[in-house]
């Protein structure tokens, strides 16, 4: 494979601190050059991939996705769901361990590690049970799953609600440096919910789940990860109040990190106001109110990342009855066209915006898996190139996933992810956007 030259693109790297235009040398899956403005690459035989007008900065990395797969192939697979990774721009993704079976064990792990090899369009890296089975008894093989290559552990979909096993895990999380990862949600307070609480489900009669179900779960949370030392990353915050109590204990020393998703920075509840099934998530969508927390938090770094949450579900699953359609939005493929939304808005900096889904949760993952986030000569060549201005609809139909469960179809976003490039190979591409080979280049 030829060298790959990205030519004249606004290159923006904040674990570098780069921010101007230039050019990026790519060879044996390695980043060998960067340079400035019109420069020209050190070698005399590469491809170029023209650039102008586009932005150039480090693949998106996603701490939290639902790939299914085992047990779920029915609603996404490895294959379909790194394939939507690819064109949503996301070079890693970190699937949670509510499969059947769940990745409680080595055995599956490694099968699921076998099958990502295989079929993996982009590096998919697992996170691990909390406990056997997800069932909130014991304790998984914490041990056993951290020497096999998990990046935290969580069983998502369910909190972690025994008090004494989240405590235990938290001072497990203390000896490996990893985190637990905990979906806070108070289920004596949400049970039986289908949206958020307010005056649209009062309106619609739906039953509500309160911001309060969310924030007394990360209170506990807080609190054991400071009795402990350990490490809680808080999964999708959805509420003005989690924002507040995360900042507080930040300032206090506890050791917490958070993430927030793109529908919940984007959406309202006034998204299920027609019964639309495919805006019914977990957590419901909030209010304005409290999307204008969650921005305040992300861009004073209380909020660190900002992660999809992709959770797909079959068509049929999406139209029952409300009260019966399962909660889950498909995200990888219009997460970063709503997000620049924000941008377009300017609710978010776009600096803030690529740092928060680069830079921020390379850092949550660490170095065990190379340097991820950043652009740097010598690290892996994980790289999107994208237009900010491009205008694209969302059609479902044309969705890599098979999960097509968004309430974004139809609508128009502006900003378009045009290539993906994962370990140095070009994994997704538009049409829009040609690789040629050096003096076919227009100038």
């Amino acid at each position: 494979m030829k060298p790959l030259f990205i030519q004249n693109g606004h290159i923006i790297d904040t674990s570098q601190g780069l921010d101007d235009s230039g050019g990026l040398l790519i060879a044996g899956g390695k980043v060998m050059w960067l340079g400035r403005g019109s420069q020209s690459p050190p070698v005399a035989d590469y491809d170029v991939l023209p650039a102008a007008g586009l932005v150039v900065c480090p693949g998106f990395i996603d701490l939290h996705c639902h790939l299914r797969e085992p047990g779920g192939e029915h609603k996404e697979t490895i294959a379909s769901g790194t394939e939507a990774a690819a064109r949503g721009g996301f070079v890693t993704i970190c699937c949670m361990p509510n499969t059947d079976p769940p990745l409680d064990n080595r055995a599956t792990l490694e099968s699921v590690q076998k099958v990502v090899a295989e079929q993996g369009k982009v590096r998919v890296l697992p996170i691990g049970c909390v406990s056997r089975g997800r069932q909130g008894k014991e304790l998984a093989p914490l041990a056993e799953l951290a020497s096999a290559g998990v990046v935290g552990f969580s069983d998502d979909g369910d909190p972690v609600a025994s008090s004494t096993l989240m405590r235990r895990a938290l001072e497990f999380s203390c000896e490996q440096g990893l985190p637990i990862i905990d979906h806070c949600e108070d289920k004596n307070l949400s049970g039986g919910g289908l949206m958020n609480e307010g005056a649209v489900s009062r309106r619609l009669g739906l039953s509500g789940i309160p911001a309060a179900a969310e924030e007394n779960m990360i209170a506990r949370d807080l609190e054991l990860a400071e009795v402990t030392g350990g490490w809680l990353h808080v999964a999708h915050v959805s509420t003005v109040g989690s924002v507040e109590l995360i900042r507080r204990a930040q300032e206090k020393g506890v050791r917490v990190t958070a993430e927030v998703t793109p529908h919940h920075l984007t959406l309202t509840d006034e998204s299920v106001s027609a019964g639309n099934t495919n805006a019914k998530v977990n957590p419901p969508l909030r209010t304005g109110k409290d999307i204008q927390a969650l921005l305040e938090g992300l861009k004073g770094g209380v909020i660190d990342i900002i992660a999809t949450d992709h959770a797909p579900h079959t068509e049929a699953e999406k139209r029952r009855d409300f009260a019966l359609a399962p909660f889950g939005i498909s995200g990888l493929e219009t997460a970063f066209g709503s997000l620049m939304g924000l941008v377009h808005s300017g609710q978010i900096s776009l600096i803030t915006l690529i740092d928060r889904l680069t830079r921020a949760p390379a850092a949550i993952i660490g170095d065990r898996f190379g340097r991820l986030g950043t652009l740097a000569v010598g690290a892996t060549a994980d790289v999107v190139v994208f237009d900010p201005a491009r205008e694209w609809v969302v059609d479902t139909a044309a969705f890599a996933s098979k999960g097509k469960n968004t309430p974004l179809a139809g609508a128009t976003l502006k900003g378009k992810v045009l290539a993906t490039i994962s370990r140095g190979r070009l994994v997704y591409k538009d049409d829009v956007i040609g690789v040629k080979e050096k003096g076919l280049v227009e100038s």
